[in-house]
């Protein structure tokens, strides 16, 4: 690690606290110059450090600033060297994440903006996309066919929902099959995205985005009674850092589904009475005809959830879509 991020490391853990150049110098067993010349090039980088006489440095409070240095510094050794884009602004990660696939992007690249002009969730909706939320896209080279498809939407509702409890301190919950919960309130979705050999009918690529809300000033008032957010202080790159890490993990071992345990033990539905629709629901399910009431009884090791309708069948459900209000 450069003094540079060592320097940027020990800020970042020490926010709303001051550290004096002697302190770091000593931490990092590095000289008093090396120190100011980390602070320096930070600074230049656009990083928020406030320096005061006889107090020392101080990363100031911007929980959205990602940038590389402080994305990798957060990341285990075998993805510090991921190809990383961060944007202001886009159209969306994850046709930015098409484009990159197209030019033959390397598998864990990851896309991040802070802001979405074309958000997009499942079901050709759109996905609200404010300023200040994080929103990132992963590419994923699989070596699994389209079978496996929903598999890899649980394995990142898990991987967002275990990120959120280790970073935000938050109690994450997953509603099949992309969506992920804090408070009864929808604070995260999941779109996955891939690009076929339709030779082979395998998958080449996969585009995993996921959109986090973090804060809820800039929604719409009819959001508000279904929307939450991931407020507090907790730091965005680490967030970010988390959520890459852990489901690049889980990309590696989709076949053994050791996720399974995690998504089933966060479900909302499970035991619960919901609403199952099919057909037509394409933008507004509430427009779109009325659903079928069903019992959630389980979700199986491919990611489909098992419901028994009230005529006595049964069903595993793989696409569609389910409500719990009736």
């Amino acid at each position: 690690m450069t003094v540079k991020e060592s320097v940027l490391q020990a800020l970042e853990k020490n926010k709303e606290e001051f550290l004096s150049g002697e302190e770091l110098s000593e931490r990092l067993k590095v000289s008093r110059t090396a120190v100011w010349k980390a602070i320096k090039a930070l600074r230049e980088e656009g990083y928020p450090i406030e320096a005061v006489t006889n107090k020392g440095y101080l990363l100031m409070e911007d929980r959205w600033r990602i940038t590389e240095e402080s994305l990798r510094i957060h990341l285990p050794a075998r993805y510090k060297n991921n190809h990383i884009h961060i944007y202001d602004t886009l159209d969306s990660t994850n046709l930015q994440g098409k484009r990159l696939a197209l030019e033959k992007a390397d598998h864990g690249t990851v896309i991040i903006a802070r802001q979405q002009t074309a958000g997009r969730g499942r079901l050709g909706r759109s996905f609200f996309s404010p300023r200040e939320g994080l929103y990132m896209s992963l590419i994923v080279k699989p070596d699994f066919d389209l079978s496996r498809s929903v598999l890899v939407t649980s394995a990142a509702a898990v991987a967002v929902a275990e990120s959120l409890e280790k970073v935000c301190g938050a109690d994450a919950k997953i509603k099949w099959v992309n969506d992920v919960f804090v408070d009864g309130k929808k604070v995260c979705g999941i779109l996955t995205e891939g690009i076929n050999d339709f030779e082979t009918g395998q998958i080449e690529t996969l585009v995993i985005g996921m959109g986090i809300n973090t804060t809820l000033k800039d929604f719409p008032e009819e959001l508000l009674e279904v929307a939450g957010a991931v407020e507090g202080a907790y730091s965005k790159s680490e967030l970010a850092a988390e959520i890459m890490s852990r489901l690049l993990d889980l990309t590696e071992r989709i076949e053994e589904r050791t996720f399974m345990d995690a998504y089933r033990e966060r479900s909302l539905l499970l035991g619960k009475t919901i609403k199952v629709y099919k057909g037509a629901y394409k933008v507004d399910l509430e427009k779109e005809g009325i659903g079928v009431p069903a019992r959630a009884l389980d979700i199986d090791d491919d990611g489909g959830l098992c419901v028994l309708y009230a005529d006595g069948t049964r069903e595993v459900l793989t696409t569609g879509e389910v409500s719990v209000k009736l």
